[in-house]
């Protein structure tokens, strides 16, 4: 399983890399964690780093992330749940700026930041209108939304209009349609037959692959995730998709 050479701008990778229970099922048994990252980036050329949305990386953790990379190797930063799930986007005072000044210690690494809304957060076409226009425009910001009322023409023509990335998703039951708002589209699989649980068939990861082509046309880059590390399925799903994009 060498590292995909993708002839158009695809980065596929997998929401995290440091499971411990990938030990054995991907990482050899006696890989000491701190290499992980090492061996991971031989394979992917992307990572998204999720652990950002719990608690703010200390400067040291982006330093090392950023030095540990291979080259043209890019990171996606989940942003911090303060600012999505508790403040709403709303009312956030310097709590952007600051985690900001850490992300961008990730320098020609950093790739989108990624703003998940919670599934409990309507639609509010002011609040995410005031919000976007807050955003610095330096980076490559994009929203997935998971209550169903944002999934409307109107919220991406919104995005379109700052410039900001729809993160397409497919989970249990609710699927984003595959549409592109900015220069990039940005794509998460969760697992279709449980959430974050369940691995893709090649049959549906084969579909996957048409439509992301089909997006691919319209953009200059296209970042895919897999959230389903149950069982290494995530690693697993990401090389096969990865291959269908190849051809």
């Amino acid at each position: 399983m060498g590292k995909q050479h993708l002839t158009s701008e695809y980065f596929v990778g997998t929401s995290g890399w440091h499971y411990d229970h990938w030990r054995g099922l991907y990482y050899p048994e006696g890989l000491a964690r701190p290499k992980w990252l090492q061996f991971y980036g031989k394979q992917f050329n992307t990572v998204e780093l999720n652990n950002s949305f719990y608690h703010l990386p200390t400067e040291k953790a982006f330093i090392t992330w950023r030095e540990l990379a291979p080259e043209n190797f890019v990171y996606a930063v989940k942003v911090s749940r303060f600012i999505t799930h508790l403040k709403k986007l709303r009312n956030i005072g310097s709590a952007l700026d600051n985690f900001l000044s850490r992300a961008c210690l990730l320098q020609d690494k950093l790739g989108p930041l990624l703003y998940q809304l919670p599934p409990n957060m309507k639609r509010n076409d002011v609040v995410l209108e005031s919000f976007l226009s807050s955003l610095p425009q330096e980076y490559r910001h994009v929203f997935e939304f998971r209550h169903e009322s944002w999934i409307d023409d109107a919220v991406f023509e919104i995005l379109r209009r700052y410039k900001v990335g729809l993160c397409v998703f497919d989970m249990p039951g609710f699927t984003c349609p595959p549409v592109a708002t900015s220069d990039f589209a940005y794509i998460r699989f969760h697992g279709s037959g449980g959430m974050y649980s369940s691995c893709y068939s090649n049959e549906e990861l084969s579909q996957w692959a048409k439509k992301i082509a089909k997006l691919a046309k319209g953009v200059k880059i296209v970042y895919i995730y897999f959230n389903n590390d149950a069982e290494a399925f995530a690693i697993k799903n990401a090389l096969t998709l990865a291959s269908y994009l190849e051809h």
